[in-house]
């Protein structure tokens, strides 16, 4: 039975490298994001304008745990989901933890290229896009770090960067 839990700030690749991790090692895939939005047919989006946060954050927590029984599934965790309750305990208790790391000028270039799917950070520039990106890690560098793994990305531009990623991966995992 395997077990394996990715996590990272936005854009740090999770879904794209989830994906072809989960073809790679013959397990199946699920985004955590995808599945909550499946089960309350509402965006994240929608569920954090009509639930407030906190709420979401519950919800997010109970489909954690739903998901987190599954096996031989990669769960690809939402950028905050290791940061709230002890989800970062559960994960680390319940399977083998990812933490996909790359650095605050990589997520920024990842990031403002499709920033308006994402609502915390669709109305900022470069410059506060950034400022964001390294407060934000900064706050969650903490949860990431107590990951099994720690993983740097580095850059994930071609389909021959994520499976060179991803044959670099399965080695340490």
């Amino acid at each position: 039975m395997k077990r394996i839990f990715l996590i990272g700030y936005m854009g740090a690749g999770k879904t794209t490298i989830g994906r072809e991790l989960a073809k790679e090692l013959n397990l199946d895939f699920i985004d955590l994001d995808h599945f909550i939005q499946a089960r309350f047919q509402k965006t994240v989006n929608q569920l954090f304008q009509d639930a407030g946060e906190s709420e979401f954050r519950n919800i997010e927590k109970k489909m954690l745990r739903e998901v987190g029984e599954f096996e031989n599934v990669i769960i690809s965790a939402g950028g905050g989901t290791p940061c709230f309750f002890d989800n970062m305990e559960y994960m680390n208790q319940s399977g083998t933890t990812v933490y996909l790391k790359a650095s605050a000028d990589i997520l920024s270039a990842r990031l403002n290229i499709n920033k308006d799917k994402r609502p915390l950070i669709k109305d900022k520039n470069e410059e506060e896009l950034n400022a964001f990106i390294i407060d934000s890690l900064c706050k969650r560098e903490p949860f990431y770090s107590q990951a099994i793994v720690v993983f740097e990305t580095g850059t994930v531009e071609t389909k021959e960067d994520i499976d060179q990623l991803v044959q670099q991966l399965i080695k340490k995992i």
